[in-house]
């Protein structure tokens, strides 16, 4: 049974809400399972990467740079495929094949022998997080309410998050004795090479990282029944003149003269839209731009400016600020709780604040302290100083960058051609992300630690131009009034 709430609000269309809001939480919550299952499998790879690294014996910046960001050519591939194959099959079917790619790529992780193997289910299981990093979103954008909008596409980065932070303590708690394996085998005064080549042959390179990979399969396959389980997006139902499936649904959420008030919104919309061209020829026609760039710069930014590192080269990162492995574990643990409390910040603050607000806090934010961190770093200091600037760089992200970001890409694009154009500015967040996570042990060695963080502080500034300059304020209205309001129709 479904426990609901009936909490009356005005609405654009003049017709009072009767929230049925334990059901719109429901399904929000399944299909934000995909950003679980995206942060998790996101960040796995930076606990395993100490012991996978030495079980592959990997060594050159290209062999380190590649291991840790494979799996970004997966995303884009799925993310590109996203926009096309939902617009013609629907959200859900897309979103459940990939709740399979996140279980089955998972195992193949755990069970693989050789690099190439490896790299392989590294880059399916990047398919799976191009598909749920659009479709998550987009789903939830288009079931919820207006005026809940903002929170529930912020739920899905919750879930990244704590998809995130699951990943960390689970990767802890693998090698939480590895510390005292290593003095009780070799004693305290060991050196780097013979600690190395004891984590290489013992439980801990051989196996242990074998199962942070594995242990995500287990979400995964709750996240495919609950697909199995939740109805199809009411606006793509509309758009295949699907009316009645799409009024059931809609009436569930929020009573008969909802659903009517929302089908004759949605359909004046599609009605204005049934000469003009659809698909991927239109999002790049020149009327759809300044929302492409829009779209696209936002993806970029939030890339950028420089946060996925930490979580990809976390140990690079705390080793450069004198932390042992031990401690690295323990720290990264850290950054994904600091993480998890300030993503409630932003569930608290973005439909009441606002998008663009946040986003500026964000930007400025992040440019502060990591020229802070840059400072640090420049002047050889080490150890808590270093620590809680970065987890004050992900405490800001989570409240700013990170879930805003989503929501706004969800919500700016006209609903004929949402998944093409979304499908669009994902691909350029994953291709951005490439780059970052790719260039990063280039840049370190290049610049040093304090040269590349204020290389990123950088960007954090030209992003905060471009949002103060660019972005509209999207908070409380309708997709079909912020469509109206983008391409200037009324």
């Amino acid at each position: 049974m479904v426990i609901g709430s009936s909490s009356p609000a005005p609405q654009n269309s003049g017709v009072p809400e009767k929230l049925n809001t334990g059901y719109i939480w429901l399904i929000s919550i399944v299909a934000a399972m995909g950003g679980l299952l995206f942060g998790w499998d996101w960040v796995v790879v930076g606990g395993a990467k100490p012991f996978f690294e030495r079980y592959f014996q990997l060594t050159t910046e290209a062999q380190i740079g590649w291991a840790n960001s494979c799996a970004l050519i997966g995303c884009l591939v799925g993310a590109m495929g996203a926009g096309v194959l939902s617009d013609r099959f629907g959200r859900k079917p897309l979103l459940t094949l990939a709740a399979l790619l996140f279980a089955v790529t998972s195992i193949g992780n755990g069970l693989a022998d050789t690099f190439t193997s490896f790299i392989i289910w590294r880059i399916l299981g990047g398919v799976a997080i191009g598909l749920a990093s659009s479709l998550s979103p987009m789903y939830i954008s288009e079931v919820a309410p207006a005026r809940m909008r903002g929170k529930l596409v912020s739920i899905n980065q919750l879930t990244i998050v704590v998809g995130i932070l699951v990943a960390q303590l689970v990767n802890w708690w693998l090698v939480r004795d590895l510390g005292a394996s290593i003095e009780v085998a070799l004693g305290t005064d060991a050196t780097a090479a013979a600690k190395d080549e004891f984590i290489r042959n013992s439980w801990f390179g051989q196996t242990g990282w074998r199962w942070m990979f594995a242990l995500t399969a287990l979400p995964s396959i709750l996240f495919f029944i609950g697909m199995l389980l939740v109805p199809e997006s009411p606006r793509w139902l509309l758009q295949r003149g699907r009316s009645s499936e799409a009024s059931k649904t809609l009436s569930r959420i929020g009573g008969p003269e909802y659903a009517a008030a929302a089908v004759s919104e949605i359909h004046s919309a599609l009605d204005s839209e049934k000469n003009a061209q659809s698909g991927l020829r239109e999002v790049f026609s020149p009327g759809m731009g300044r929302i492409l760039v829009l779209g696209i710069t936002l993806a970029v930014f939030q890339q950028w400016c420089g946060i996925n590192v930490v979580f990809n080269y976390a140990e690079e990162i705390f080793r450069a600020a004198g932390y042992d492995i031990s401690d690295v574990l323990a720290n990264i643990a850290w950054t994904g709780s600091v993480n998890l409390v300030f993503t409630f910040v932003a569930l608290a603050t973005v439909d009441r604040m606002g998008r663009r607000p946040l986003m500026l806090f964000g930007a400025v934010g992040l440019a502060v302290i990591y020229g802070a961190l840059g400072l640090c770093f420049a002047a050889g200091i080490k150890g808590l100083p270093v620590l809680l600037l970065v987890l004050a760089a992900i405490g800001c992200y989570s409240m700013s960058l990170a879930p805003v970001v989503w929501v706004v890409i969800s919500e700016i694009f006209p609903n004929r051609i949402r998944g093409a154009a979304m499908s669009v500015a994902v691909m350029a967040l994953w291709v951005a992300c490439f780059v970052l996570t790719y260039t990063f042990p280039y840049l370190n060695k290049a610049l040093g630690a304090a040269g590349t963080f204020w290389v990123y502080g950088g960007i954090c500034i030209a992003g905060f131009i471009f949002v103060l300059t660019s972005l509209p304020e999207t908070k409380g209205k309708s997709l079909e009034q912020i469509e109206s309001d983008l391409m200037g129709t009324k």
